[in-house]
Order: structure tokens, then C-alpha cells, then sequence
């Protein structure tokens, strides 16, 4: 009965009192709650700017609205000749990029997990991580010393007859997404390791106790004991990283890429960046990136659906 009497108090006179209650924790989430609001909520105003024809003298509102409703710009992008090039160029080097370097992490931790010296284990750690904490710009020019025509790996491939020709690798369309997949797994592979070697230390060792006294080998209590309790983290961060097939930084592929390959290396974001800012067309390179988002927010919601229904975990 007092539980239905605290439901049927104005919701105004509840939050009152919790938060006079739990005022120490309201205080702790304002400056997230701010943050959020300023830098995630306030410039979706923006999207506004992908079905006009912006003027940046005339404002948003002042911008006359683009044909066919509003939806001009983003009937260009899809008759447009670049959009099955960047899409298929951004499916190919995302789906490579995830199916390469999402397991390496987990194959990691694993294998750490294994190891007895910790001094050897904090020594593999720490040479793992470090490629995260050099700067992009500073990776893609050792990227681009090391696949010249007189490069280090450049040189090792002509060695093996692999590569023919003085030409620097990144001027070869089929060489760009093997370089930026695997720079990529080198650059991430430690650092996204991390959180699994986190998972792995909240496992219930009684469970290796039990297993080992059921007569399960290093590698049956792997199969049976370490990878079931790294499956919700494994499920929860698989989900997250489906909702960014379509996202690939623009950074990178711009300091790597060249009119050369565009071919093979222009994707979504390194066009929105040509249109945005060199061409200065802000309502068309907005409209290719709120369509980008779009894909991104159903693919989240599409992967947490069938998680739920084939193994009863997901995100919600």
C-alpha cells in the first residue's frame, strides 16, 4: 500500500525529494548532462541545413529550401556517380577493418591471460599500447616512409617478388586497404585489448577450480570458462562497433589517400569532407552525412534485435 501511495505523488514532488535525497549524485551527472546537451543535442539543430540551399549570410532559417521538397541534395548523392564508389569503397574497408581487427583484441587477452611472467606480460602490455598514444599524423608519415618506392616494406615485398616496379605502395589501388587495415590493427590492438583483460579479471576463478577438478585442460577451461564469461562484454562492444560500419574517420584516409586511389580509398567521410569544406556545397556534404548516421543508428538497432532474439543479450 505505501509503495502505490509513493506512484501517486506528482512526478514534480518525487524528483523533489529525490533530489534532496541523492543531491551528490545530481551533481556528478550535471557536468555529463551539460556536455551532452551542448556538444551532442544543440547542433543537431544543424541537420536543418541538409535539406536547404544554406547561405551562411542568410542563416538556416533564412535558406531557401532545395527541390523536391527538401530532399535535393540527397536525390544528388544517390544518382550521383560517387555514391555506389564510396559506398562500396566504405562496406569494403569497414567490414575488412572489423573482421581483422575486432577478434585480434580478444585473441590478445587470451593469450596474456596465459602468461605467468608478469614482467614479460607488462612488457608485451606496454609495447601493445604504445602505437595508441602517437599521433595520427606521425603514423601515417612512418605509414607512408615504410611503403615508399625505397621503403622498409616496400623493399622486404620485392625481396619476395611480390611487388615489381619502383612506385610507392599507397599509389596502388590494391594495396590501400591491406595498409589500413593492418595499421590499423597495429594501432589498436593493445589499447582495445584492455577492456578484456579487465573482463577477464572479474571471472570467478572457482570456476577454473571446478573445471580443473572435472579434468578440463588449459584449453577446454578456455573454451568452457574464459570465453562464456567474456561473451557479454564481446556481445555489448560488437553491437557498438556495428553502429560504426559506416563510420571511418576522414583523418586517416585523407592523410594517406591520393587522387591515384580514389577508386579504392575515397569513402563517405572523405567525401563529405571534399564537398563540405574544400567545395564549400554544406547542405549536400550534410545531407551525405545524415544519411551516414541514419544507416549507423539502424544497423545498432538491427544488430541489438537479432542479439536478443538468438542468444537473449544485447545492449537493451
Amino acid at each position: 500500500m505505501k509503495k502505490d501511495n509513493i506512484y501517486k505523488e506528482p512526478f514534480g514532488l518525487r524528483l523533489k525529494k529525490d533530489l534532496k535525497k541523492n543531491y551528490g549524485a545530481y551533481l556528478l551527472f550535471l557536468p555529463v548532462a551539460l556536455y551532452y546537451l551542448m556538444f551532442a543535442y544543440k547542433p543537431m539543430y544543424g541537420i536543418l541545413v541538409a535539406f536547404k540551399d544554406y547561405v551562411p549570410m542568410k542563416g538556416i532559417w533564412g535558406s531557401p529550401w532545395t527541390s523536391h521538397h527538401g530532399l535535393g541534395h540527397f536525390l544528388s548523392f544517390f544518382q550521383s556517380f560517387y555514391f555506389g564508389r564510396v559506398l562500396k569503397n566504405t562496406l569494403i574497408i569497414s567490414l575488412t577493418t572489423l573482421l581483422v581487427t575486432f577478434p585480434a583484441p580478444i585473441i590478445l587477452a587470451l593469450l596474456l591471460n596465459e602468461v605467468r611472467n608478469r614482467k614479460f606480460k607488462k612488457c608485451i602490455q606496454t609495447v601493445s599500447y604504445m602505437p595508441h598514444f602517437i599521433s595520427l599524423v606521425v603514423i601515417c608519415s612512418m605509414i607512408r616512409l615504410f611503403v615508399a618506392d625505397h621503403g622498409l616494406i616496400t623493399g622486404f615485398l620485392k625481396s619476395l617478388g611480390l611487388v615489381d616496379g619502383t612506385y610507392s605502395l599507397l599509389s596502388m589501388e590494391n594495396y590501400f586497404v591491406p595498409i589500413y587495415v593492418i595499421s590499423g590493427l597495429w594501432q589498436t590492438i593493445g589499447w582495445s585489448a584492455i577492456i578484456y583483460i579487465s573482463a577477464l579479471a572479474g571471472i570467478d576463478q572457482g570456476l577454473y577450480e571446478a573445471a580443473r577438478m572435472d579434468g578440463a585442460n588449459k584449453f577446454k577451461q578456455m573454451l568452457h570458462v574464459t570465453i562464456p564469461g567474456l561473451m557479454p562484454t564481446i556481445i555489448m562492444l560488437f553491437i557498438l562497433r556495428i553502429g560504426q560500419v559506416m563510420s571511418i574517420g576522414h583523418e586517416k584516409i585523407i592523410l594517406l589517400y591520393n587522387e591515384e586511389i580514389y577508386a579504392t580509398a575515397d569513402v563517405i567521410s572523405s567525401f563529405v569532407y571534399r564537398k563540405g569544406l574544400l567545395e564549400y556545397n554544406w547542405g549536400f556534404s550534410t545531407a551525405v552525412g545524415l544519411f551516414n548516421s541514419v544507416i549507423n543508428f539502424a544497423l545498432v538497432i538491427i544488430a541489438n534485435k537479432i542479439s536478443r532474439k538468438t542468444i537473449d543479450m544485447g545492449l537493451w
